[in-house]
């Protein structure tokens, strides 16, 4: 049984009250170097390629992601999104090779249960933009199938899935599977998707830990059992599955001939923001800093404002895939701990406690796939402001890239991509593709400063601007 007192939960085993922090250090030092390992799989990879990616980011201005906003406020301020699009249908389009997109799978996919020939459906959900000119919209059908496939039977044996997508918006393409979004997986440098070991997770470790504690302390090995018996409920498993509305980045890997037929997807239209000007000077006012409430420490980075009713604002999350997050209690933070041990998703996991002028959150959004250890997530505030009769919310997005264990606060805490301004366009994606969004506006703030960390010390980067949405 698990109650919270307070902020602590605390875990009844034979009579006994544990505090959870205590048990996760009580594993954590019994099986110590198979933690390290599991940090340096999850956590030390993550931060590897955040690293490798602030490199080859620095020096080369604004981010793809950025361009993408940068160009649609641009559209949207000399036409419609739509007469755009219109403009590009005229003639055929080559998309050069290499140009990447971001597509949301419309169908289930298993190791466990896919056979080889099996059709795959996805759909675009970003445009595709070459300077002026959307090339590809989004809402474009691309269609593939399983080509390859090795269901797991065994803890030690490691599942494979692969992908390929050979057509786009009715022409055929030759593409490559680059990244499956906030998975435990990995995928390899041919595309094929590599599944975990059911005998390398956490809750695998913390067996084979306890059975070398039980060798040396009968006693002790029997209380661990005890209370990993209460907390870890499922067995692992190394299937890879994937449900509707994951997302994954393709390649194209050869120039695709694309002439948009009359049936091609409407691209949502987009009016530009009247009154920049008030605009401007009611972003510029709103604090750009959030604080985590316990330590209280600067943390998260300001970087959208949504202008709409809070019907319209949770229309929009919700049609995006986003999952409001549970508050926290002794039930979600049980159900943390066995998504951490087992290593598989909580889409409505608990997040931690981030103030904005002294104030809790209003709302907390995530998008995960199949791990507690990646996820895209965000806060939004209530301000007392509005512009053009309309509530204005701030919101401070981020994306989880791993975890790690925390001494200084007995726990496991996530990392995040430092280049934040990647999740800000996550998030405009996400909500433009909803048709929720009426405007658009990306509003320079001088005073925020370019470099800066969270509140658990992982350094974040920005250009300093904020995403402005009007909703729908």
């Amino acid at each position: 049984m698990v109650t919270l007192e307070g902020d602590v939960a605390h875990l009844n085993v034979h009579g006994f009250k544990i505090e959870t922090g205590v048990l996760t250090q009580m594993l954590h030092y019994a099986i110590a170097h198979r933690i390290l390992v599991f940090r340096s799989t999850i956590a030390c990879e993550s931060r590897a390629r955040q690293k490798q990616n602030c490199q080859q980011q620095r020096g080369k201005g604004p981010d793809r992601h950025t361009r993408i906003i940068c160009r649609l406020c641009r559209l949207s301020a000399s036409l419609l999104l739509t007469s755009a699009l219109t403009f590009a249908q005229t003639a055929a389009i080559t998309i050069p090779a290499g140009a990447e997109l971001t597509v949301r799978l419309l169908s289930a996919v298993s190791s466990n249960t896919s056979k080889p020939d099996q059709q795959v459906e996805a759909v675009t959900i970003a445009p595709l933009i070459d300077g002026e000119s959307i090339l590809l919209p989004a809402g474009t059908p691309v269609k593939g199938s399983v080509t390859a496939v090795k269901p797991t039977a065994k803890a030690d044996e490691r599942a494979t899935l692969k992908l390929s997508f050979s057509e786009i918006g009715g022409v055929k393409a030759k593409t490559k599977l680059l990244d499956v979004d906030n998975a435990r997986e990995q995928v390899d440098d041919t595309g094929q998707i590599l599944g975990i070991l059911a005998s390398e997770t956490l809750a695998a470790r913390i067996n084979q830990g306890i059975g070398k504690v039980t060798q040396r302390n009968t006693t002790l090995g029997e209380i661990l059992e005890a209370a990993k018996s209460a907390v870890i409920t499922a067995q692992p498993s190394g299937e890879i599955k994937y449900e509707p509305g994951v997302e994954l980045k393709l390649r194209i890997d050869e120039p695709l001939q694309w002439k948009p037929s009359s049936t091609a997807p409407a691209t949502a239209a987009v009016k530009p923001i009247a009154n920049t000007d008030e605009l401007s000077r009611i972003v510029n006012s709103q604090p750009f800093q959030t604080m985590a409430e316990n330590p209280r420490r600067p943390s998260d980075v300001t970087n959208l404002m949504f202008v709409g009713t809070e019907s319209q604002l949770l229309q929009a999350f919700e049609k995006a895939g986003w999952t409001v997050a549970h508050q926290k209690n002794a039930d979600s933070v049980l159900e943390t701990v066995r998504a951490i041990a087992e290593v598989r998703g909580y889409k409505e996991a608990p997040m931690s406690i981030l103030l904005l002028d002294g104030r809790r959150s209003d709302f907390d959004f995530q998008k995960q796939n199949n791990t507690f250890a990646k996820r895209h997530h965000l806060r939004i505030w209530r301000r007392p402001d509005t512009f053009q009769d309309n509530p204005i919310w701030v919101c401070s997005a981020t994306h989880d890239i791993g975890i790690e264990f925390s001494q200084e606060n007995r726990t496991f805490i996530h990392t995040i991509d430092g280049q934040i301004d990647r999740e800000r366009a996550k998030v405009v994606s996400d909500l433009l593709f909803t048709g929720h969004v009426r405007s658009l506006a990306l509003v320079d703030r001088s005073q925020v400063p370019k470099q800066s960390r969270n509140a658990t010390g992982d350094a974040m980067e920005t250009d300093g601007r904020m995403a402005v949405l009007v909703l729908q």
